[in-house]
């Protein structure tokens, strides 16, 4: 059994919480230390139990709370060299730090988290599958290209959280200059709405249970779109739909077997 929450999505903060049947871990930490107990506080949820915070890579919008999260909770933080070196001046001392390379599995109180690359402009950015019991669910955000190994990793999730940044025809309309326009839709950017549902389309079984799109962007994106285009690749299929928001936690999501 996993339970799992996106407490914040987009670029103004990042953090996945993770529940398994003895223990709490979080992907990401780029909210505040108050926002992070009071968006916990909303699904019923708090810091007791938490065992090791996850980094996928080094921007601010993804490791601003680490500092303060792991000096109260006294939690390992688990990341790469490469990662750990870019870590902004901001996070301070860290109380411990666990290495790791992509690829690698950490396991945590029976819950097992395995890395993967993806296509982002980071040092070295990182994508995750959990497992635990017999679930398993995958992680794939801040990616501008889908790779072969990030879609092998994924398959057979029984909960997906995958990006859904942008709608092409809305970036290129929209008020961002040329050079960041590029940035977003490169290889190393993030991923259309589109690119997601080819994804998603890919990686659908009979036993996916929750599907939540995340990281959209304020001003290239709509809810009500992704939301769209996602149930159209789902169509009948019985899996939930959900999508992350910047301000608040979506609901605490379980999955068993």
């Amino acid at each position: 059994m996993l339970r799992f929450s996106l407490l914040g999505s987009g670029s103004s903060g990042n953090a996945l919480f993770i529940a398994g049947p003895s223990s709490k871990i979080l992907i990401d930490a780029g909210l505040s230390l108050r926002q992070v107990q009071a968006r916990l506080a909303e699904i019923g949820e708090g810091l007791d139990g938490l065992r090791a915070i996850f980094v996928t890579h080094e921007h601010n919008d993804h490791v601003t709370g680490i500092g303060p999260l792991a000096r109260k909770c006294n939690a390992p933080v688990f990341v790469t060299q490469r990662t750990y070196e870019r870590f902004p001046q901001t996070v301070g001392p860290l109380p411990r730090v666990r290495f790791f390379e992509s690829g690698d599995a950490v396991s945590v109180d029976g819950m097992t988290l395995t890395s993967f690359n993806v296509s982002h402009d980071a040092v070295d950015p990182i994508g995750f599958t959990v497992e635990c019991e017999g679930v398993k669910l995958g992680v794939a955000s801040d990616l501008g290209h889908v790779s072969s190994l990030v879609r092998t990793r994924l398959e057979g999730s029984h909960g997906l959280i995958l990006e859904s940044n942008y709608c092409p025809r809305m970036l290129l309309a929209g008020p961002y200059p040329p050079m960041l326009q590029q940035r977003i839709r490169g290889r190393t950017g993030h991923l259309s709405n589109p690119d997601c549902n080819s994804l998603l389309a890919s990686l659908l079984h009979d036993r996916l249970r929750v599907v939540v799109l995340a990281h959209l962007s304020d001003e290239n994106n709509r809810v009500e779109l992704a939301l769209s285009l996602a149930a159209g690749v789902l169509g009948d299929h019985p899996a939930q739909l959900h999508v992350a928001h910047r301000h608040r936690p979506t609901p605490l999501f379980e999955l068993t077997v």
